[in-house]
């Protein structure tokens, strides 16, 4: 249209070269170049992050995670083996796999946690009861045990699984408000218990 000679094309060949530029400028800590690398490529960083997570918060964790991994591993990047984004592309797209591998591992964990901690919960001669005597035991379990499922189970998360209160979110696919406000219920029940 009548706009078209605003547009500048891109050539790709000049991008790569400029990106390999400012890897090397920021292999010896130039943050200029940091910046300049980082604006160019941000986009499609998240992009990638955010379609792997499917969660705008854990692929800024990520994009972070891989802005750090740029900062210090600039010098190691080899031309021979692709382009700059690829590469950058290519180490989100890790990070945020295993960040998938993390929190599956830490949500089997957390349901092991569950059952486990239900089994002692039945248990006559659990730990605590070996401490402090049955009926003591009993005066620790028995409010947990009590609670409704959902509190139970975010109380389960959160202090036997030690998850953070984001992925607590994430597992319930709820609101921090509400996570929030089932541990605060779970916690005035086993308090006053």
């Amino acid at each position: 249209g009548d706009f078209a000679f605003l547009i500048k094309p891109v050539n790709e060949t000049e991008a790569t070269d400029r990106d390999i530029k400012l890897l090397r400028q920021i292999a010896v800590g130039d943050r200029a170049a940091f910046a300049e690398f980082y604006d160019r490529h941000s986009t499609l960083m998240f992009s990638v992050a955010s379609k792997i997570l499917n969660q705008a918060g854990d692929a800024e964790d990520v994009l972070q995670e891989v802005c750090l991994q740029i900062w210090e591993k600039a010098g190691r990047f080899d031309p021979k083996l692709g382009k700059p984004s690829s590469w950058a592309a290519i180490m989100v797209r890790n990070k945020a796999i295993d960040r998938i591998r993390a929190s599956q591992r830490r949500t089997r964990l957390a349901e092991a946690a569950g059952v486990e901690f239900s089994i002692v919960a039945e248990a006559a001669d659990s730990a605590n009861a070996a401490v402090h005597g049955h009926e003591r035991a009993k005066l620790h379990q028995e409010p947990i045990v009590d609670l409704p499922a959902e509190q139970r189970h975010a109380i389960e998360l959160a202090y036997f699984s030690i998850l953070r209160q984001n992925e607590i979110c994430y597992r319930f696919a709820e609101p921090l408000v509400t996570v929030n406000a089932r541990l605060r219920a779970a916690q005035m029940h086993v308090r006053d218990q």
